[in-house]
């Protein structure tokens, strides 16, 4: 952990909260190297100088809840989870806000991307610390997404989101503000049955 990290103070929030219908089973669930999306995506947040670590829950919470019994974070519930991803951000955000006031950023994060890492959150504090952007993006497909790190300034756009498009109007905005990380392992996320048996016909 270096030293500029440890000085800037930022938390996690993942979002587990969708209803997964395009997969036909919640893919929070679904197991990669033996662990769940969910899981994976928890420990890198926490093996990270992120804190807190805010795990966003909604529509197969009562599944995911027991899993997450024994890791060190804060569980927000998004009863709203059906509006899509703005206000699963809204009830992170909000929660992470509660939490401390001393927070200088949040690295908002999916949980069905299995290339996600303790690293990726590193490249994305190391990309802002370099150029002081007040937010820093993944960039794959060729456009700007999640996982992404977003200063404190952009608290309050964050917690008052609405919609399906999430922050992706924040993320692809003005280049005077956002920074790009070029993660094209991220482009992968899991979100049909197709897309899981492609990865598990990649692995070794």
């Amino acid at each position: 952990m270096s030293e500029l990290s440890v000085r800037f103070r930022f938390g996690a929030v993942i979002l587990a909260a969708g209803a997964s219908t395009r997969m036909g089973t919640p893919k929070q669930l679904i197991e990669i190297d033996g662990r769940p999306l969910v899981i994976r995506a928890v420990e890198a947040a926490l093996a990270s100088p992120a804190w807190p670590v805010v795990v966003v829950l909604g529509a197969h919470a009562e599944k995911i809840r027991p899993l997450l019994s024994r890791l060190p974070v804060q569980i927000a519930e998004n009863p709203e989870w059906a509006e899509g991803m703005a206000a699963s951000i809204r009830a992170g955000v909000t929660t992470l806000r509660h939490f401390s006031r001393a927070l200088e950023g949040v690295v908002v994060a999916l949980c069905d991307q299995p290339a996600f890492s303790t690293a990726t959150i590193a490249e994305l504090v190391a990309a802002q610390r370099a150029t002081g952007r007040s937010i820093v993006a993944a960039r794959y497909s060729g456009r700007q997404g999640a996982p992404a790190l977003f200063l404190r300034e952009h608290f309050v756009t964050l917690a008052h989101l609405t919609g399906e498009s999430g922050a992706r109007d924040l993320l692809n905005g003005d280049p005077a503000h956002v920074a790009a990380v070029d993660l094209p392992a991220l482009a992968l996320d899991l979100d049909t049955p197709a897309d899981l048996a492609a990865l598990r016909q990649s692995s070794p």
